[in-house]
């Protein structure tokens, strides 16, 4: 039987680990709880990743770097975005990285050792100016964190629910709490 390519192995490592750390917590669960979930030495799984916070931080870099992305891009626009097209950017990204967003919200204290959850709250800080401006009153902040963390929700709470029903229905909310129109 061929042996899989390190890519593969990485990537399995990462599934397990997300699978694991989901089902018992991140500082519950081991690298060597995670090997032999996989049938791998601990040795292989040190080969890929340093430590458990090395494996973590493999699991949610791609959606802070994907946010990120998005972030910046929207900063260097001279015109602001329409709230609901930020939003459902935002909605797409945090979808396609549902299972990480859930664990974020899960083991937020856990995330916050590893320095995670600073990031998290200041990409939402640059949202919520991007959907009201620096100069907003406390009401539209109000809306706008509503609006964010609502949406957040919507991915973890609903998680059964398929996508085309689910994000139609979040931006809407979304925009409503934000006093905008809902219509597409």
């Amino acid at each position: 039987m061929p042996r899989p390519r390190t890519s593969e192995t990485r990537e399995r490592i990462q599934a397990a680990a997300l699978e694991l750390f989901t089902t018992h917590g991140i500082r519950q669960t081991s690298l060597r709880q995670i090997a032999e979930h996989l049938g791998l030495t601990k040795p292989a799984l040190y080969y890929h990743f340093s430590s458990r916070d090395d494996l973590m931080a493999s699991l949610v870099q791609p959606l802070i770097d994907d946010i990120e992305a998005l972030l910046s891009e929207d900063e260097r626009r001279a015109e602001p975005s329409d709230a609901r097209d930020l939003l459902g950017r935002y909605f797409d990204i945090s979808y396609r990285y549902r299972a990480v967003t859930a664990l974020l919200v899960r083991e937020l204290g856990a995330l916050s050792e590893l320095g995670f959850a600073k990031r998290v709250l200041n990409w939402r800080h640059r949202l919520l100016i991007l959907l009201v401006g620096p100069d907003a009153d406390v009401a539209d902040r109000a809306r706008a964190i509503v609006a964010l963390g609502g949406l957040g929700d919507c991915l973890v709470m609903l998680a059964d629910v398929p996508v085309e029903t689910l994000k139609p229905a979040a931006l809407d909310a979304a925009c409503a709490a934000l006093g905008r129109s809902t219509s597409r």
